[in-house]
């Protein structure tokens, strides 16, 4: 067994020099945003959907509740169901309860990408919110997520902060962070926000509540249908769009509830469901990663995370070790280890209730400002001491940004 390991590092680190020599022999061409193709003001939700009539159920009224709300303040919008590879009914439901719903059906069940993909074919507004059929929203979701748009300039996305369900452990929260304190631990995870904070960068949005800007999502190609089944398109996503200089940002006041793994949990099984997330979390490396320097460190990190589960005896470590990975030069305008840093976890932004110009200062630990300094300061960005190299400035420059 340990000597099987022991190869399979070996040959992951040889495809890992393979790809980092790729990424340095070609540079892609960055993506331009088409000054003319712009887009009705407006919000187009997207929702893949298979098998899920009683979840739609559920999801869909609180949807165009929401949505009316944003109707009376001029705001257009349109609820695309990417029916996929459904039996269950519920094209049929959604024509009979829910005529006002765009379906774009499929006869058989395609990848969470190829789903979401043929139903951003259908979208014509301004903005985007992909959304799993297993959310229940709050009122006024669609309202924070567009809210975030108007506070910060060339924002890409925001995402919601998002809730499980009483009695379970609150694994996700939407402010998702690339930082790991154990060597086991997978590279991405969640943080619990502070009271108070809102508007923090993160490194994706979740692919199940997000809002988009359309017109910056088709320049990225939409979302990589690399990432079958399912899992890690949506940071693949946040990745690029940051690599442009388009950000992401936590949404703290657009909350829903997770229903977590409704879906998948139907059709794969947890070894499986893990396998996966290991060999596309390798997979968005070598796609998404631009420098090869960036690439090497992250791809390293990773190897030697598998080895240690591998070693572990996880059957989903050693089948990611052995996994061929196709790689692909990514497009980058900013650097990596910047925006790296500011998404680390050690960065937090609270909006603040006074006229004088937004402070951004170190701390031991991230913590809710006083509240002076709150009612003195439109916006207090805090920065860890421990965080990354390069997080001060990145933070300083995009709150600079603000200011136009």
């Amino acid at each position: 067994m340990q000597a099987d390991v022991g190869l399979s590092v070996a040959q992951a680190l040889i495809r890992g020099a393979g790809i980092c020599a790729l990424k340095t022999a070609v540079r892609a061409e960055p993506p331009r945003l088409d000054p003319n193709a712009v887009l009705p003001k407006g919000v187009s939700v997207v929702i893949p959907s298979r098998n899920g009539k009683a979840l739609l159920a559920r999801l869909l009224p609180g949807v165009f509740a929401d949505l009316r709300e944003l109707r009376s303040q001029g705001c257009n919008s349109q609820v695309i169901v990417s029916d996929n590879g459904s039996d269950d009914g519920t094209s049929a439901f959604l024509s009979a309860e829910h005529p006002d719903c765009t379906v774009e059906a499929h006869t058989q069940p395609l990848s969470f990408a190829a789903a979401v993909n043929r139903g951003l074919a259908r979208a014509r507004y301004s903005h985007v919110c992909l959304l799993n059929n297993d959310m229940a929203i709050e009122p006024g979701f669609f309202a924070a997520l567009l809210a975030a748009f108007e506070a910060i300039p060339g924002l890409f996305s925001s995402t919601a902060q998002i809730f499980l369900p009483a009695g379970l452990r609150r694994e996700e929260t939407g402010k998702a962070v690339m930082s790991a304190t154990d060597p086991r631990d997978f590279p991405i995870r969640c943080e619990l926000p502070l009271e108070g904070e809102d508007l923090s960068y993160v490194l994706y949005g979740s692919g199940g509540c997000s809002l988009y800007d359309a017109a910056k999502l088709r320049a990225l190609g939409l979302v990589d249908e690399a990432y079958a089944p399912a899992y890690v398109e949506d940071l693949d996503l946040g990745y690029r769009a940051w690599a442009l200089g388009w950000p992401t940002v936590f949404a703290a006041k657009a909350r829903v509830e997770h229903q977590h793994r409704s879906t998948t949990s139907r059709y794969y099984s947890e070894e499986e469901l893990e396998t996966v997330l290991e060999i596309n979390y390798l997979r968005f490396l070598a796609r998404a990663v631009s420098s090869p320097r960036v690439f090497w460190r992250l791809w390293r990190r990773a190897i030697g995370r598998l080895r240690l589960l591998a070693s572990d005896g996880r059957p989903a470590a050693l089948a990611a070790l052995k996994a061929g990975i196709e790689a692909r030069s990514a497009p980058a305008t900013v650097r990596e280890d910047g925006f790296l840093a500011l998404t680390a976890g050690k960065v937090a932004v609270f909006p603040g209730e006074g006229t004088e110009p937004a402070l951004v200062e170190w701390c031991d630990r991230l913590h809710t400002p006083a509240r002076g300094l709150l009612e003195r300061h439109r916006e207090v960005v805090l920065v860890e001491r421990s965080a990354p190299e390069g997080a001060f400035e990145a933070a300083l420059d995009l709150t600079r940004r603000k200011r136009g």
